[in-house]
């Protein structure tokens, strides 16, 4: 079963970094691809009201309560995929 897990894992990776970039696509304007490395939560990519509203369709897209320190110290895309994963296979 080890290897169902590890395909799960893989599968739920990318159907949520999937789901991170196209609530990321409207505000990345420079036209550089969304990345893991892609910084979310500095203020000039999208506001902190903006994050806050990714954040909850995430929650409800995934089913999870990410918490508010959870929230505050995600900076990058990898940061917010690891945290929806971690949260998801619990």
């Amino acid at each position: 079963t080890l290897a169902v897990d590890k395909a799960d894992l893989v599968a739920l990776h990318m159907d949520v970094l999937r789901e991170i970039k196209r609530q990321l696509a409207p505000y990345v304007t420079c036209g550089l691809p969304i990345t893991g490395a892609t910084v979310i939560s500095d203020g000039t990519t999208i506001d902190s009201l903006t994050v806050i509203d990714m954040v909850m369709a995430l929650e409800e897209r995934f089913d999870i309560a990410i918490p508010p320190n959870a929230v505050a110290e995600i900076r990058t895309v990898d940061d917010l995929t690891d945290t929806i994963i971690s949260l998801h296979t619990r």
